[in-house]
């Protein structure tokens, strides 16, 4: 089957994809040349009775919970069709900074609704890419025949996709409208590929985890353009590689614009604080990053450099040279390093215990805390194929006790109407449970005092409208939940 792209965009209850939830799918597949095959599709996602939106997401999207309820389908419905239309061979799917946000939001969802959380970008010849640093690295190393925004109020580069489009003259109706910036990124597709299409071509060849495991076997001092790193360098550097992560499947880099001398002799203790993040740029941070393979990254050997880059990076490869000669002659120094994190992640453990003391870890959350086991995948297949009022019958047949605790939650969010007395009653508990507990800290409460605290910025009749709509639905579900 031939090759194709498919660009994809969320409009979401928040920003935490363990804890949000999906309001908006929408995507476009495409040929290899960019081109649309059929139809986009613009899908709203009901929202369950125990999730509550954060008020400044519906006044960014202009979308309500009563929408979703109104016009959307269930996630149930949704990963049906999304598993069978649009995971197709071959596919690469595509967006606007999706790796570090919308493919979060997809892996939980499909994990909750009893599906692969990783398969559909890696079976069948699928894989996924990410335009964002693409953007970043094109305005880094060939910016030319492409005008390139800067933000409005600080004057600093940004590569925000409404202000990359405005500038350009690409058609961008609505931003924050998820099929609107999703023929936006398509638009931006192409103008990289028509202005620097070598670039673009070379960046979509080494987007998998093995290409990015061979680069890095060849190339131990590179160039790579990230978030991370300053836009005064339009988020590019050149890093050299210490070595391999200790807990996950990447590897630690420099950024050897920094000269390392002030970091060689530091304790692990040191250097665990000079990690932390600041905004303050005064202080001095550790310039170590974890380039992870299977986030596509935005790598480059040094020979993309050419006079005028390394004048607009300001690189000095004198200066780069000597650095990477300290590190060479402080190999005790990647020991050090990768000590650090251990220490870092165990202060992080210790503060997730105590913060979870007497209270568990919401099922929701917890993908990232085992794969699931085979037998249990088997019986995840069965239930997509099982009648609605059947479902409850599984529950017991899996040995994950994740998937045991979700089972009653997948029938009650999708199928509410095949609920038994008891069945809806523990509903009822578990929404009370998530969003009144806690008193004048609940997520209710809470969401009631966000609502005050928007309607006294927020004057304007379109903020207004939403902010009421979020008001009575918040209200809804107090009656629900006394009774």
């Amino acid at each position: 089957m031939a090759q194709t792209f498919f660009f994809y965009d969320l409009e979401t209850s928040g920003v935490n994809p363990r804890s949000s939830r999906i309001m908006q799918f929408a995507g476009q597949r495409t040929d290899a040349d960019l081109n649309p095959i059929g139809e986009p599709y613009n899908i709203l996602v009901k929202l369950s009775a125990d999730i509550l939106p954060d008020p400044y997401a519906v006044l960014l999207t202009g979308i309500t919970p009563q929408q979703t309820l109104q016009d959307g389908i269930t996630e149930a419905e949704f990963c049906e069709l999304f598993m069978k239309e649009i995971v197709q061979p071959d596919t690469i799917f595509v967006g606007f900074n999706t790796v570090r946000f919308d493919d979060e939001f997809m892996r939980f969802l499909l994990y909750r609704n009893f599906y692969d959380p990783y398969a559909w970008q890696w079976k069948d010849g699928c894989s996924r890419w990410d335009l964002l640093d693409v953007v970043r690295m094109t305005r880094a190393l060939r910016p030319s025949d492409i005008v390139w925004p800067v933000d409005p109020e600080t004057k600093a580069p940004t590569n925000r996709l409404e202000l990359l489009t405005a500038q350009n003259n690409l058609l961008h109706e609505a931003a924050h409208d998820a099929l609107s910036d999703v023929h936006a990124t398509i638009a931006v597709a192409k103008l990289l590929r028509t202005k620097q299409a070598k670039l673009f071509d070379y960046l979509l060849s080494i987007r998998q985890k093995q290409k990015v495991s061979e680069f890095l076997k060849n190339n131990k001092t590179f160039v790579y353009s990230s978030g991370r790193f300053s836009s005064d360098y339009e988020k590019t550097t050149i890093v050299s590689t210490l070595g391999p992560h200790p807990t996950s499947q990447s590897v630690l880099v420099y950024n050897v614009r920094h000269d390392p001398t002030p970091f060689l002799n530091m304790s692990v203790e040191q250097l665990a604080e000079a990690w932390r993040y600041t905004k303050d740029k005064t202080v001095l941070r550790l310039p170590v990053k974890a380039l992870q393979f299977n986030r596509v990254p935005a790598i480059a050997p040094l020979g993309v450099l050419d006079d005028a880059s390394k004048e607009r990076l300001q690189v000095d490869m004198d200066e780069i040279n000597r650095h990477n000669k300290l590190l060479a002659a402080h190999p005790d120094f990647y020991d050090k390093v990768a000590a650090t994190i251990e220490h870092i992640n165990a202060a992080r453990d210790t503060k997730e215990v105590k913060a979870v003391a007497g209270r568990a870890k919401p099922v929701d959350e917890q993908l990232y805390d085992a794969f699931i086991p085979d037998g249990d995948r088997l019986v995840s297949e069965k239930i997509h194929t099982a009648k609605p009022d059947e479902i409850r019958t599984f529950k017991d047949s899996f040995q994950d006790k994740r998937l045991k605790q979700l089972a009653p939650l997948y029938m009650a969010r999708n199928f509410p109407q095949t609920l038994n007395d008891d069945e809806r009653v523990a509903w009822e508990k578990h929404c009370q449970q998530v969003l009144v507990s806690g008193g004048a800290q609940s997520r209710l409460a809470q969401f009631f005092n966000q609502l005050q605290e928007v309607s006294q910025t927020k004057t304007d009749s379109k903020s207004h409208f939403l902010i009421e709509e979020l008001r009575l639905y918040g209200e809804s579900l107090v009656p629900e939940l006394e009774g």
